[in-house]
């Protein structure tokens, strides 16, 4: 069960009735323009991770070692679009648990996700092998 969407708002009420017992109704004001403001800031942060991902080919990321490197368990789906700048191709069927997106780059490595209840579970990085005239060292 997401305790988030149980404590934010206790939370949320609890600021609230904190602020009216001690400044009135002026705290209250108060304590509900911050909510506001706070809730409007990652409504805006949210905005402008889907606006830059519109413009960017799905499931693409311009890294997948470097994508690989800063994924870290926990971390929501909307996070790792922050990262990559695009949408994830999705893997899995359409809402099922658990949500399997992947991220391509352009040596066609690619970093598949896999999500559970929107944050992540684990990441696999696929590393195509590279071929047999490359990484021999040039002769002198």
């Amino acid at each position: 069960m997401n305790f988030q969407k149980i404590v934010l708002p206790i939370l949320g009420v609890v600021v609230v009735a904190a602020a009216w017992r001690a400044y009135g109704w002026g705290g209250v004001a108060l304590a509900l323009g911050g909510i506001v403001m706070w809730m409007l800031l990652h409504f805006t942060r949210m905005m402008k991770v889907l606006q830059r991902a519109s413009s960017r080919p799905v499931g693409w990321c311009d890294s997948a070692v470097m994508l690989n490197a800063k994924l870290r368990p926990g971390v929501n789906l909307l996070h790792v679009m922050a990262l990559t700048r695009a949408l994830g191709e999705q893997l899995s069927p359409k809402d099922e648990q658990p949500e399997v997106y992947r991220w391509t780059d352009g040596s066609a490595s690619h970093v598949t996700c896999e999500f559970a209840h929107g944050k992540l579970v684990k990441w696999t990085l696929f590393r195509p092998p590279a071929p047999s005239g490359e990484g021999a060292s040039p002769a002198p």
